[in-house]
């Protein structure tokens, strides 16, 4: 069986985008900080004399486009294009996209909002169980019709929520993809002229990028949106506190995280989701739990941190064992930060391993960096 070094990989994603090493150079160094020379990408990676860290791996993977897993090994060549048109709109992808926008357009219409309400029902537990790239095709071609519906405000307000959830399929480092799309469910949401809806889309962003210590200055846009926006409790305003919070944390400032902390406890009294409630839409007690779970860990406050993991832990569905390696991960990013480097990244890297390949996501790959780091 052949396999592509990632090198040969790095080069044919290039060569298809039309790029030279100089443009792929400048894209990595803009996109990480770092500098980037067009002649180490030449004479270390597409010469397959040496791999990219980890740390390059990411910054690869968001300036060319491609989910994260695809960049960080070796893979077949077959497997690798399999994975591409399952996460990405690929050729055969983007057929299904214009077949089923034009089949809901040739009928007059496509499902009808009441429909669409219950599409967001089920995308919201399928989220939680299933990983990013087994909804994400379906996702992608539920756009493509209701795009075409997207002239009433509850309508925007549902594609708003739709386009949220898809971002979300893709990582937070990757700038091309994520942060586009939720920038686009921010204005789809404006559009409803709903203001829940306006704050939760924003909010949702910027949990979704302050946990997985991405793009932070877009978590905290976000963030600093939804909470100017409207002022009562809700679950986006408790999502953008949250969001807020783990930047400020990643970022060193550690009384404002815990500030945001207290802050988004006292919101969650007022608006948080009933226990029984699992979907990506919601936040009950034990997700309360994970976002504090992590967040404690990364300020380096044990008690708080084992005391969250505990009880998040007694009151999460058995049905949902990410995350339950979540919060084992962050007990071994607690383990590092009070210390114990060695034995935090074992602890982690043991709670990845227990859990099924199929159910790793990126948001864990990147759990482990942050704990290795």
């Amino acid at each position: 069986m052949e396999f592509m070094h990632t090198g040969k990989l790095i080069r044919d994603l290039r060569e298809a985008r039309g790029w030279s090493q100089s443009r792929l150079a400048d894209a990595l160094t803009e996109h990480s900080g770092q500098p980037m020379s067009r002649e180490y990408i030449s004479r270390r990676w597409e010469s397959c004399k040496s791999s990219p860290s980890p740390f390059w791996l990411r910054h690869l993977a968001a300036v060319l486009d491609v989910p994260l897993a695809v960049m960080e090994s070796d893979v077949n060549r077959r497997r690798f294009l399999t994975t591409v048109a399952a996460t990405t709109v690929a050729p055969g992808v983007a057929a299904d996209l214009l077949a089923e926008g034009f089949s809901a357009r040739l009928q007059g219409a496509g499902p009808s909002i009441e429909k669409w309400g219950s599409t967001l029902t089920a995308y919201g537990a399928d989220y939680m169980t299933l990983g990013a790239a087994e909804i994400q095709k379906r996702l992608a071609i539920d756009l493509a019709i209701i795009q075409q519906q997207c002239d009433t405000p509850r309508m925007w307000a549902h594609a708003s929520r739709l386009m949220t959830l898809y971002a979300k399929t893709f990582p937070g480092s990757d700038g091309s993809k994520a942060v586009t799309w939720y920038r686009m469910a921010a204005e789809s949401a404006d559009r409803s002229r709903d203001i829940y809806t306006r704050v939760w889309v924003r909010g949702r962003a910027a949990i979704a990028l302050g946990y997985e210590g991405a793009s932070l200055p877009i978590a905290n846009m976000f963030a600093d949106q939804a909470l100017s926006l409207d002022d009562r409790p809700s679950l986006g305003r408790l999502n953008a506190i949250y969001g807020k919070a783990h930047a400020a944390a990643i970022m060193g400032d550690t009384a404002t995280a815990r500030a945001l902390d207290t802050e988004g406890r006292r919101v969650f009294d007022h608006a948080g989701s009933e226990d029984d409630e699992a979907s990506d839409y919601a936040v009950p007690y034990w997700r309360l739990g994970v976002f504090r779970s992590l967040l404690s860990a990364r300020i380096g406050d044990e008690a708080t941190a084992v005391a969250a993991q505990d009880e998040a832990r007694r009151l999460l569905p058995a049905t949902m064992p990410r995350f339950a390696t979540h919060l084992e991960m962050h007990r071994g990013l607690m383990l590092a930060r009070t210390g114990d480097r060695d034995g935090g990244i074992a602890y982690a890297r043991a709670a990845m391993d227990a859990l099924p390949p199929e159910k790793h996501s990126l948001t864990l790959r990147m759990l482990m960096d942050e704990v290795s780091a």
